[in-house]
């Protein structure tokens, strides 16, 4: 048979043989994607239309009212409802030079070669072995050749064509895992793109905060400072006593107890950004934005429970660990049945290489095997089993990351109810706690009170413009909460 006939029958039969195997069956479970919660909100009673505001109107400053949008979809770049162009530059900053970032996109490139390479199972390997001998063989010896030369040189080429049929699906089940496991670091790629932009948004609005902490704390320390000039002036000419002096100095050093610690905050906080930035610490950002400079979102998204489980990347993640989970019981089900294996060699030999397939110098031969495991000691039914309880497992896996979510989703959308409430009242009560201060001062300037009066309208001031500051914070922090409990609407990149 010549060899281009050779070699045509033998692509028809493998081919002929990969299409059969294609439309065989296939073991195991077929994947579906699980039902979206039954439940239609977040919280116990439905949530109001609008938060509190602590009633200042200044949206610069935080104390507005922010409305509730029920199924408004998320904002891919989120983070630019806050209105800083620093933010926003910080952002696309540590999207270009994080590390884990970069590492996780890497593992990203890394799954999807993988599920090329076993893809590659569905077809045919094709080898190509080629041979080149010069000899001379003993003249005790009958030659070799046709031709009867005792010396001689062999020329021999020849595919190696392998197939083996997935008539019962166990290829296809694993290549349908490896793209679930793709699929799997995709989302986690994506956790790990929300969880950066998170923690730089959260970076950015700590430090805002702990900055105005800082001028509400050194403003604290200045007035307790005058407070104390004017006790020891008031002691010198016989109005305060020994006991009105030591009570302002100590007012005073306690005040400045407190700057330490919250520098302490601030440098933490501006080595976490810069890391996050992809920078050392000695390269820190100095121009972050101030509190005043951000803006707080008035419409918030409220994505419905059966579009939470779609957008969150690990709830996502973990869907695509329980169909790889589910094609593994297909894979452990098909190896316990019998497998199949076609193989065809072509070739040729000659002692020319322009005669190597012609002059009847070709050879072929084409063959077929079953293999079928009779005793193992049960090694592939409990490796089945094992599939199967691993299948269980993520099933489980997948209804706690979805609890999860929703608990997530819950807690910050009745903390952002309840934060905004409590913004309103520490702004109250710093506003009554700075009328009192001033009232105190004055009488004590008049010398209608004594210093005690004073003091103690210095502490609840304080205190008062320390809390304030932080119901600010604590409301773009939730802000920022929310957009990370919604996915971050990072379906905007895929």
């Amino acid at each position: 048979m010549p060899f281009r006939r050779v070699g045509r029958f033998a692509g028809a039969l493998v081919w002929v043989s990969a299409a059969g195997g294609l439309a065989g069956c296939m073991v195991g479970p077929n994947f579906h994607t699980p039902a979206a919660p039954a439940v239609e909100g977040y919280t116990p009673t439905p949530l109001p239309a609008r938060t509190a505001s602590a009633g200042r109107g200044d949206a610069r400053g935080g104390d507005i009212s922010q409305r509730f949008a029920q199924g408004a979809p998320v904002e891919g770049r989120w983070w630019t409802l806050f209105g800083s162009p620093r933010l926003d530059a910080f952002e696309d900053e540590a999207l270009k030079a994080n590390a884990d970032l970069a590492s996780a996109q890497a593992a990203l490139k890394q799954a999807r070669e993988l599920y090329l390479a076993q893809r590659a199972a569905l077809f045919p390997t094709v080898e190509l072995a080629a041979n080149a001998v010069r000899a001379h063989n003993s003249e005790t010896i009958a030659p070799l050749l046709a031709n009867n030369a005792q010396s001689y040189g062999l020329y021999t080429a020849q595919f190696d064509i392998a197939y083996v049929p997935d008539v019962f699906g166990g290829v296809r089940r694993q290549i349908e895992s490896t793209a679930a496991q793709a699929d799997n670091q995709r989302f986690l790629t994506q956790a790990v793109y929300l969880t950066l932009t998170v923690n730089v948004a959260n970076a950015v609005i700590q430090l805002a905060s702990l900055d105005s902490q800082m001028d509400e704390t050194l403003g604290v320390i200045e007035a307790d400072r005058r407070t104390l000039e004017v006790t020891q002036r008031q002691q010198r000419i016989g109005e305060a006593s020994t006991a009105d002096v030591a009570a302002a100095q100590t007012t005073l050093e306690q005040a400045r107890q407190l700057a330490p610690p919250l520098q302490r905050q601030i440098d933490q906080q501006r080595d976490l950004l810069a890391t996050l930035l992809g920078r050392g610490p000695s390269l820190a950002p100095a121009d972050r934005p101030r509190i005043n400079d951000l803006s707080l979102p008035v419409e918030l998204p409220v994505s419905l429970p059966s579009e939470l489980v779609r957008q969150r990347p690990d709830v996502r993640a973990a869907e695509a660990n329980l169909h790889a989970a589910s094609a593994q019981v297909g894979v452990a089900t098909a190896a316990r049945l019998p497998s199949f294996l076609i193989s065809a060699v072509p070739g040729g030999a000659s002692t020319r290489i322009d005669t190597l397939f012609s002059n009847g110098n070709a050879f072929w031969s084409v063959g077929g095997g079953v293999a079928q495991t009779l005793f193992d000691a049960g090694a592939l039914r409990h490796r089945q089993r094992a599939a199967e309880a691993a299948f269980d497992q993520s099933k489980a896996q997948y209804r706690s990351a979805v609890l999860t979510a929703l608990q997530n989703t819950a807690d910050v959308l009745q903390a952002i109810v309840d934060d905004a409430e409590a913004l309103k009242h520490a702004d109250a009560a710093a506003t009554a706690a700075g009328r009192s201060l001033r009232l105190a001062r004055n009488a004590f300037e008049y010398g209608q009170v004594g210093i005690l009066p004073v003091l103690g309208a210095e502490a609840a001031d304080r205190q008062a413009r320390l809390t304030l500051s932080q119901a600010r914070g604590a409301r773009y922090a939730d802000t920022v909460a929310l957009f990370q409990a919604l996915g971050g609407g990072w379906r905007d990149k895929a």
